[in-house]
């Protein structure tokens, strides 16, 4: 029977395209940061109509179906982990990208597998800029996993990755694999010549519905973040406000093509960077900022000073390879790892590549400026706050009246200070990866949470009971301070449960009323709320998609 299937599969896409050996579909089956599991095989179409036959053809032998992008989340959720009804197909869609402009650039129509950097290519010409612009697009994510994750990032003002305006490929309880076309273009009835259409941009002008009830970003987001004596978080992803069809669909649709919102590029932008020894000044800042600046903030990036040292030691080669390199190559650097560390691991060298790089890291120069290093010194708390436009002003006026005192202070970067800010903070984001690969016989396993506090929460800086800080060899703490998305990542000491831990640590986060995850969804490794259940369980009724997906049932039909 797979063997039909794999013979099907291959006279649709090719015999290049299907992969069966582990050694090749490793890198498809194994998450950026966590979960691995078997696949019967990794199918790569190359067109859409070819991902709809492969499609049609998975539901009809009845096997497990993935739906894949660049496979960067960082909780499993597009790879396998465990057993699954019919074994798994991984489908993935990284050979068919694309970026289609309308409407003069101001809303773009993007193919499963445009990667963020793609997307901001296409839209810098025009003086406008994706969504999410920093972090995400040096790794090559895709546009579709933002979606379909709701994630968020770093920009304060556009909350998570949202639309309402999707054509994508759903199944339903009689096992009919149906095309919907909720994009808000015209583009026929005929599955296979709308797919065509829609990959070749064969739509014009008057194909193109404007209608202003449905959206393609999350508009209302600025008014929201603003709330800060609300009680809920400002994003997360089991929110309902924010799941709509293929919008935190989590794999259990097809995604085709969505239309999204593009911004206006900031013209003029400052960046400030701040630290203090009191976590109360910088509850303050975002308070006063949030809640009484005309201006929201570009950003307002956190980083602990543990999660500082641990970039500077663990991440000086990101670093430096993006300063060199440029944000165009480092994809293409990242596929060429993966590809190594797959040789690599037939070779019985595990982890090879990233104790290669540690190892020339030693020998790079110092990278960070001179007042970063200070500040590390000097204060436990570091945030990187940028602005635009109006704002500068009323942030330099601002931090003016605020520093120095005797815990904090602050300094207007440079342009290459700015640049190096933000570089070292997405560097912190992989630090405890490297630290893994690097010293394994210190690390149990690496806990890494992201959490959603309540707007109103002002002690927000966690304090944990001496008996579960002591499990930990380090604690990495960094995140996107205004919108109180937290990241943080402990690196578990050789010995200690790693489950009790992490449950021990939920309880906590549930005393304080976090909502989590806040932007990585839950893959493998977080259980879904009741919205998210629902969410999922009405896209796909047969539970043939990405089943599992946030610990929920794998069997047909949602059976227990």
């Amino acid at each position: 029977m797979q063997s039909d299937l794999i013979r099907g599969l291959r006279g649709i896409v090719g015999s290049r395209h299907v992969l069966t050996d582990p050694a090749g579909t490793r890198r498809y089956r194994k998450g950026y940061r966590y979960g691995e599991g078997a696949a019967i095989a990794v199918v790569r179409p190359g067109s859409l109509v070819e991902l709809w036959r492969v499609a049609k053809l998975s539901v009809a032998a009845d096997v497990t179906l993935i739906p894949q992008a660049a496979n960067t989340g960082l909780t499993g959720g597009s790879g396998p982990s465990g057993e699954y009804p019919g074994g798994v197909v991984i489908v993935s869609m990284l050979r068919m990208s694309g970026v289609h402009l309308i409407d003069h650039g101001r809303q773009v129509v993007c193919l499963p597998g445009a990667t963020l950097f793609e997307l901001e290519a296409a839209l810098r010409p025009l003086g406008r800029e994706p969504h999410s612009v920093i972090g995400s697009s040096c790794i090559g994510a895709s546009v579709m996993g933002g979606i379909c994750n709701n994630s968020g990032g770093s920009l304060v003002r556009r909350g998570p990755a949202f639309t309402q305006l999707a054509l994508y490929a759903a199944l339903s309880a009689d096992g009919e694999l149906r095309l919907i076309n909720h994009l808000g273009i015209r583009l026929g009835n005929d599955p296979e010549a709308m797919l065509d259409r829609v990959e070749r941009g064969d739509f014009a002008p008057e194909d193109i519905i404007h209608d202003d009830n449905r959206w393609a970003s999350d508009r209302a987001y600025g008014d929201h973040v603003r709330a800060i004596d609300h009680p809920a978080p400002a994003r997360f992803n089991a929110d309902p406000r924010c799941l709509f069809e293929a919008s935190g669909s989590a794999g259990k649709v097809i995604l085709l093509a969505v239309r999204l919102d593009s911004f206006p590029k900031d013209e003029t932008t400052a960046t400030f960077y701040v630290g203090t020894n009191d976590p109360d000044q910088l509850t303050n800042i975002r308070r006063d900022i949030l809640g009484g600046f005309r201006t929201l903030p570009v950003a307002g990036e956190y980083i602990h000073r543990n999660a500082f040292d641990l970039a500077d030691r663990y991440g000086k080669d990101m670093v430096v390879a993006i300063e060199q390199l440029g944000t165009d190559r480092l994809p293409r650097l990242f596929a060429a790892k993966a590809r190594a560390d797959s040789i690599a691991v037939r070779l019985g060298a595990a982890d090879a590549s990233d104790r290669a790089m540690q190892a020339i890291s030693r020998l790079l120069p110092n990278h960070l400026p001179i007042r970063m290093r200070d500040f590390r010194d000097r204060f436990e708390h570091h945030l990187i706050l940028k602005v635009a436009g109006d704002g500068i002003e009323e942030a330099r006026a601002y931090l003016r009246g605020c520093f120095p005192t005797p815990d904090g202070d602050a300094f207007e970067c440079t342009a290459k200070e700015a640049a190096k800010a933000f570089l070292h903070r997405f560097a912190v984001a992989g630090a405890a990866v490297r630290y893994r690969a690097v010293h394994p016989d210190r690390v149990q396993e690496i806990i890494a949470l992201d959490i959603a506090l309540p707007r109103n929460t002002r002690d927000w800086f966690e304090t944990l009971p001496t008996e579960i800080d002591r499990a930990f060899l380090h604690k990495i703490y960094y995140g996107h301070f205004f919108c109180h998305v937290l990241h943080q990542d402990y690196i578990l000491a050789r010995g200690h449960d790693p489950l009790a831990i992490e449950h021990a640590l939920w309880r906590l986060l549930d005393e304080r009323g976090a909502e989590y995850p806040a932007e990585h969804n839950v893959g493998h490794l977080y259980r879904a709320k009741p919205a998210l259940v629902a969410h999922y369980s009405t896209l796909d009724p047969r539970n043939q998609f990405n089943p599992g997906i946030g610990q929920t049932a794998r069997r047909r039909f949602w059976a227990e």
